[in-house]
């Protein structure tokens, strides 16, 4: 019974090639962008976990506290309380630390011959890169000598060569570049990192100095900010943030019942609050994706109603030779869902070709999963029942008698 109904359904639809073409239109761009949106939210939350742990493993941040001024509440890390010293005594009497480092960063001029580039200049303690996972690809990195000495000495990011020697591929060690005017001799070249997400800081553009010739020669400060712990597995996670905690409370001088002026994260917080951003920021480009699939499901109803009229008699003439009102009801139905279906396939396909547009030629992440082609896919379909059911309704309620003396 279903098998001729189908095919009484497609006729009709091959009748009206065009104006079925033009229908699905709204379901095509509709479930598209759902795919290409999602495609776009997953492969940004996968680029996201992957920059958070290039951070580093088994990973502890300590960033200052906020501070009130005015009444008004500043950011994270406006207070300038965390200091080398504080990360020192870390490193010395939280047990379940196996390494630690501060930095202290800020943009700055760097020069060479007769090129010079804005970046980013960071004092960094020797433990940077066991503990931040990023190592030299070329030459060697500054030592503790280097450190207690302050010794003007650097080690560049990628960007940082091609931008000052005209090539990632140069080979810059023991030439002299300047920094804010002061001379400094170049020992290494890092590892190609990467950015962290869309438009986020590159740490390939970066120039890492000794902390304390940041913090005295450069920029004259004395506090750092960040403080960076390995911690030696993921199960002690828990203990060492409480021992960073309790440490650094007794530093400064904080009761126990006081409100800390520092805050400690681990990796899974950072990662969290990410992904918990992103996935709100898809759900939202999503939603706003799916407006076009409203759109075009109000348009195969509209063009549904219109077919019913344009077939007035046809239906008055199945129904007098033996149609019953659920054939009618099916038919109609039947047709506005393969529309529907038939868009939606068609708009997956332009969804996975516009997320591969948007890795080829913009750069960003995408990732295209089964869950959001499937969601998409029963949208499409939701929407062509929901909107071809009162045409289909509207069709079978005719009566054989008038609708045989239509004209």
């Amino acid at each position: 019974m279903i098998g001729p109904i189908i095919r009484v359904a497609l006729r009709a639809l091959r009748v009206n090639t065009l104006r079925a073409v033009l229908t699905m239109l709204g379901v095509i761009i509709g479930v598209g962008a759902v795919v290409a949106m999602m495609a776009l939210g997953s492969g940004a939350r996968v680029a996201i976990a992957r920059q958070v742990q290039s951070l580093g493993s088994n990973l502890l941040v300590v960033f200052p506290g906020s501070v009130g001024m005015g009444g008004i509440q500043q950011g994270l890390g406006a207070q300038q309380n965390l200091t080398w010293e504080d990360a020192q005594a870390i490193a010395a009497t939280v047990p379940e630390v196996e390494a630690v480092e501060a930095e202290y960063g800020r943009t700055a001029q760097v020069v060479y011959a007769g090129a010079n580039t804005a970046t980013t200049v960071i004092g960094v303690s020797p433990d940077y890169q066991v503990v931040r996972n990023h190592y030299v690809a070329q030459g060697t990195f500054f030592t503790d000598g280097d450190e207690h000495a302050r010794t003007r000495v650097a080690v560049l990011g990628p960007n940082v060569v091609e931008n000052l020697f005209g090539s990632s591929e140069a080979n810059p060690i023991g030439a002299t570049i300047k920094i804010n005017r002061a001379s400094f001799t170049v020992l290494g070249v890092l590892e190609s990192k990467g950015a962290a997400g869309f438009g986020g800081f590159s740490r390939d553009d970066v120039v890492l100095v000794p902390l304390t010739t940041a913090q005295k020669r450069l920029f004259g400060v004395t506090n750092v900010r960040q403080i960076y712990t390995k911690v030696r597995t993921a199960e002690e996670m828990d203990l060492a943030q409480a021992g960073i905690d309790k440490v650094l409370r007794v530093r400064h001088r904080l009761a126990p019942s006081a409100d800390p002026d520092f805050r400690v994260f681990n990796q899974s917080d950072i990662l969290s609050a990410l992904e918990g951003v992103t996935r709100t920021m898809t759900l939202l480009l999503g939603g706003i994706a799916a407006i076009s699939l409203l759109v075009g499901g109000i348009g195969i109803m509209n063009i549904m109603l219109v077919s019913v009229t344009e077939r007035t008699r046809e239906i008055g003439l199945r129904k007098a030779v033996g149609a019953t009102r659920a054939d009618v009801l099916l038919q109609f139905l039947v047709e506005a869902m393969l529309l529907s279906l038939t868009g939606g396939l068609l708009g997956i396909a332009v969804g996975a070709v516009g997320a591969s547009l948007l890795t080829r030629f913009m750069g960003w992440a995408t990732q295209l999963s089964v869950q959001a082609v499937a969601l998409a896919f029963s949208f499409a379909v939701a929407v062509g029942i929901f909107f071809g059911y009162y045409p289909a309704q509207r069709a079978a309620g005719l009566d054989p008698i008038d609708a045989l003396r239509h004209e």
